[in-house]
């Protein structure tokens, strides 16, 4: 059987070592705060703002919610963020997508400014990641990812790692952090040939293609780790991720589940960002000093 990549350790020790870095910003007089912003009240993003909630209230990181009705027009969105961006009291933003239709997301997202882009979801923090920059923070999944792989001790140097997926969300920025700690990358999707053995010949495989239940058996081989970013529902109404558990975790060295595996500490790496971003805002101000700051990269 496959050793389960849990979620749950992972979030425990990341508050752990979250909980000093709040208490000194509290010290400093400055309250860590995430601002979410949503428009309208799709189900998945009510069950994340739930979690969210529920975690940065553990972790004594303040939040505030900005909400918009599903048919707001876009200047409205456009407005709550400038004002966000004048806050001073808010160090985090997490903006919720996708949104609807009728809205020019990309304009809407660059509105943000990257020192509060804590998601990754800013082209200045994207390009970041491509260069090794400092200026915002990555995509919390694709952290989340990382974060797995260190908590289970799992070494990424010199091992192939494929990655199923090409999205700003998730493909692309994982893979270049891979890369960062000296993997060997394969970046495929939709149109690779011969998937299936390209899977099956990494040591650790990436699926974030959003297909539920998508890779069986064969796109795997014995002692693989398998991370599975996929939160889909299947035909049933059953969470699943893109990965086919029952098929594939007799298979693999170790694997992901869905849910409580990925998705689980994207959450608490939000949360992270949040704290490194107040703890930059403090610094700036002359409230705490750098040494203490976090490093989101």
């Amino acid at each position: 059987m496959a050793t389960l990549l849990t979620g749950k350790s992972v979030v425990e020790r990341m508050a752990q070592g979250l909980a000093p870095r709040i208490d000194a910003l509290v010290q400093a007089g400055v309250t860590p705060t995430l601002t979410l912003v949503r428009v309208g009240e799709r189900p998945d993003d009510l069950s994340y703002e739930r979690t969210a909630v529920k975690r940065a209230e553990a972790l004594g990181i303040a939040v505030r919610r900005t909400m918009l009705d599903e048919l707001a027009p876009q200047e409205a969105l456009e407005a709550a963020l400038i004002e966000l961006n004048c806050d001073s009291d808010v160090h985090g933003c997490l903006l919720f997508r996708p949104l609807p239709s009728f809205m020019d997301e990309g304009r809407v997202c660059e509105l943000l400014v990257p020192d509060k882009d804590v998601d990754g979801i800013t082209l200045a923090s994207l390009a970041s990641v491509f260069t090794d920059g400092r200026t915002g923070f990555p995509p919390s999944t694709a952290a989340a990812c990382l974060e797995m792989l260190d908590h289970y001790g799992i070494p990424v140097a010199g091992k192939h790692v494929v990655v199923v997926g090409r999205s700003l969300v998730i493909g692309k920025p994982v893979s270049m952090m891979l890369l960062r700690r000296n993997a060997s990358v394969t970046i495929c999707h939709s149109k690779t040939e011969d998937l299936a053995r390209l899977c099956a010949s990494a040591d650790i495989v990436v699926c974030a293609t959003g297909r539920a239940r998508a890779f069986g058996a064969e796109f795997f081989s014995p002692g693989q780790t398998v991370l599975d970013v996929g939160i889909n529902f299947d035909t049933q109404g059953k969470l699943c991720g893109d990965v086919d558990f029952e098929a594939v975790e007799p298979v693999v060295g170790a694997i992901t589940p869905v849910p409580g595996g990925i998705g689980s500490v994207t959450t608490s790496v939000t949360m992270a960002h949040t704290v490194e971003a107040a703890e930059r805002a403090a610094a700036h101000r002359g409230l705490l000093g750098t040494a203490a700051c976090g490093n989101g990269r």
